[in-house]
């Protein structure tokens, strides 16, 4: 067996000197993607395609995506690869992030779009993204025993059982594979030569990458962290001064081209498409509020104690707190109709042990508790769970993770959490609106000061207001030009 394989290896390494690269027309360099061909790097974005629009779903605008697929069709016009069908998507999702799959899938979020502040910064993060097909990075990380399949990993929790594994399991969230910090600036020079041969103004891409630099610094400041290797865009896309300043650097270079010396920004058509754009999650989602935390759709609500940080994905909502605790709320189906304490016992917990099992009424709902003790990451906790009847045949889901030594008060704070749970009225339901981008039209005398008393987050009003519209501390209002401001 041991000589069967390295004769398998020694095949491998063979073909992979002899035949495993090619040169790619894009960057003008040998490449080894023998193990994902063309063919197959369509069949595999098609998979996966249908993944991304489940978890995800699109944006329920028609014109702002056809609008970012007109732009995305100009920008990859000239590219080394027109085989490829470029197929463009705008998701339904807060995050701030874009992304592409092999075969010509590229995705951005509203979230993306809401941060961006020209159809030219728009089409940078789309040429950027262009530029990871055409260089096909893909397959060349998947020829070289790199992980890119899209994968479920947002929270590991090992506690020794499958049942109770079953119990803390959370849901999946799609995720791509970090990229290289040579395939990103690689991507980038791509996607600058992309944008010029289209028109735009290639120091767009720059711009927006200090967008986003300024955006993820107000998030940790609002997360109250010194810093933070970076979520959405930037986990997936890893970004360092040395790459920005490449990025400046190359757009200088075609400095004095374009049509009559003048390239392509449409700030102000750009912010008028704007105009009315969800901002964070929608009423589709569910959305937070405080420490409150609302689904107008579905018709629930729920609070969370003082200081926990609530994240909603797309299947639960989950709220941490630096002590440790973490609150799990998810719903599920309940096909056979069984009483709270059965689907515990019988379904959640698949037979495993529990202690105290009791049976409650949660605001006149139907319900059950039980716990026991697990490790989490290493930690021991006790997990509490409760389940309440929704309707005949779904249940919601609490699943508490109580560390060690939390305080008669703070467990207390936990208790009224799930028992905070209840229905909304219709009146909450019409009250209760996702948060909307509105573009406004600045006035001479308008401070940004002013104008961002008008933002309807209740923290940071200015620093908010600043990233959200591309504007340094050191920026002043321009009397009659576009703003963007956040309205419930």
């Amino acid at each position: 067996m041991i000589k069967r394989f390295f004769y398998i290896f020694s095949v491998l390494i063979l073909t992979h000197g002899l035949t495993g690269c090619s040169t790619n027309p894009a960057t003008g360099k040998n490449q080894f993607t023998a193990l994902m061909s063309p063919s197959q790097e369509l069949q595999i974005g098609a998979k996966e395609h249908s993944k991304i629009i489940k978890q995800y779903g699109i944006y329920d605008d028609k014109k702002l995506g056809e609008y970012m697929s007109r732009v995305g069709a100009k920008v990859v016009k000239y590219t080394e690869r027109p085989e490829v069908e470029y197929k463009f998507y705008l998701l339904d999702s807060p995050m701030i992030n874009a992304f592409a799959l092999p075969g010509g899938y590229i995705y951005m979020t509203r979230g993306l779009l809401s941060l961006a502040n020209s159809e030219a910064e728009m089409a940078g993060v789309l040429a950027h993204e262009t530029g990871h097909i055409t260089a096909r990075h893909s397959a060349e990380r998947y020829s070289r025993g790199m992980v890119t399949s899209l994968g479920a990993m947002v929270l590991s929790a090992a506690v020794g059982s499958s049942g109770v594994s079953q119990a803390l399991g959370i849901g999946s969230d799609l995720f791509m594979k970090s990229y290289s910090r040579g395939q990103e600036m690689q991507a980038d020079s791509l996607g600058i030569r992309y944008l010029v041969r289209s028109g735009y103004n290639p120091k767009a891409m720059a711009g927006f990458l200090r967008n986003l630099q300024a955006d993820s610094a107000l998030q940790d400041m609002v997360d109250k962290k010194k810093s933070s290797k970076g979520g959405g865009y930037f986990a997936t896309h890893p970004a360092t001064q040395d790459r920005v300043n490449k990025t400046i650097s190359e757009a200088q270079q075609y400095a004095g081209q374009g049509a009559n010396n003048k390239w392509i920004d449409n700030r102000s058509s750009y912010l008028r498409m704007l105009d009315g754009v969800i901002y964070g999650d929608s009423a589709e989602q569910g959305f937070a509020r405080g420490r409150n935390f609302y689904h107008p759709n579905m018709g629930f609500k729920f609070s969370v104690p003082e200081n926990y940080k609530i994240i909603n994905q797309p299947s639960q909502v989950i709220a941490a707190a630096k002590n440790g605790a973490v609150i799990i709320f998810d719903i599920a189906l309940n096909k056979n109709a069984l009483s709270p304490m059965s689907f515990i016992k019988d379904v959640w917990m698949h037979g495993e042990p529990v202690t105290g099992a009791e049976n409650i009424r949660v605001n006149g709902m139907s319900a059950a508790t039980a716990s026991f003790n697990g490790n989490i990451n290493g930690r021991p906790m006790q997990v509490q769970l409760v389940a309440i009847k929704w309707s005949d045949n779904k249940v919601v889901r609490f699943q508490v993770a109580i560390p060690n030594g939390l305080s008669s008060a703070q467990l207390n704070d936990l208790k009224r959490s799930t028992y905070s749970f209840s229905r909304m009225s219709e009146k909450e339901k019409r009250d209760m609106r996702p948060y909307r981008i509105k573009i406004i039209v600045s006035k001479a005398g308008d401070s940004v000061a002013k104008l961002a008393r008008r933002m309807a987050q209740s923290d940071h009003k200015e620093q908010r207001f600043r990233v959200l519209n591309g504007l340094s501390p050191s920026d002043k209002i321009i009397p009659n030009r576009l703003y963007k401001i956040v309205v419930d």
